[in-house]
């Protein structure tokens, strides 16, 4: 199976999951807080560089990148129709620097650190009962966990096509994508049952 997290030991992989989340969400804040195109090109800069300072090879970090592109590409073109050039350029980049800066973080810290990360921050909300900490840190994991695996399915689903001839389209592709996707998160629900990680 597939994660998104690399295994290296760099100076990244070194600081605390609480820190790197920390600085993502500031990042996230300052970045909708300026419209100057100067300081978007350079966070997007400063993403990039830290993105392939993460261990990675170039081609797998491109390869990472691809669908994350391709949504920014058609946020672009919806934003160009809408909006002014400088409104659709400013939320490219946006965009663009968080998703390098997040990818960072998924790039930089374990499944295992984000789950113990996450139920720990929200253990506060649990002792005013609002959730259980230890589900919102399995249900991140997980997310983050799986992505590629949903990926992959589509990737498969998409050569399944080809071999067959078949045009891919969405709408043959979205139905057996999300069959497939339910039928793990099932054999995933039963496991961790079996296996007493909720035991409330």
């Amino acid at each position: 199976m597939q994660t998104l997290h690399v295994d290296a030991s760099t100076w990244m992989h070194r600081l605390t999951p609480r820190l790197k989340l920390g600085a993502l969400a500031a990042l996230g804040i300052l970045l909708f807080l300026t419209d100057n195109l100067a300081l978007l090109g350079l966070a997007v800069a400063i993403g990039a560089l830290l993105y392939f300072s993460t261990g990675l090879p170039v081609s797998e970090a491109l390869k990472r990148l691809r669908p994350v592109v391709l949504t920014i590409i058609v946020v672009a073109l919806f934003s160009l129709i809408f909006n002014p050039v400088h409104v659709a350029a400013v939320t490219v980049l946006r965009l663009t620097a968080l998703t390098l800066f997040a990818a960072v973080v998924t790039a930089t810290t374990s499944i295992a650190a984000f789950i113990d990360e996450i139920t720990a921050l929200a253990v506060p909300l649990e002792k005013v009962g609002l959730l259980k900490a230890a589900d919102i840190g399995l249900s991140v994991g997980l997310v983050v966990r799986f992505v590629p695996e949903i990926l992959d399915r589509y990737r498969a689903i998409r050569e399944a096509h080809e071999a067959r001839g078949i045009k891919i389209r969405m709408t043959t592709a979205l139905v057996p994508l999300i069959i497939l996707t339910l039928r793990d998160a099932d054999n995933i629900a039963a496991a961790i049952d079996a296996r007493g990680i909720r035991r409330h």
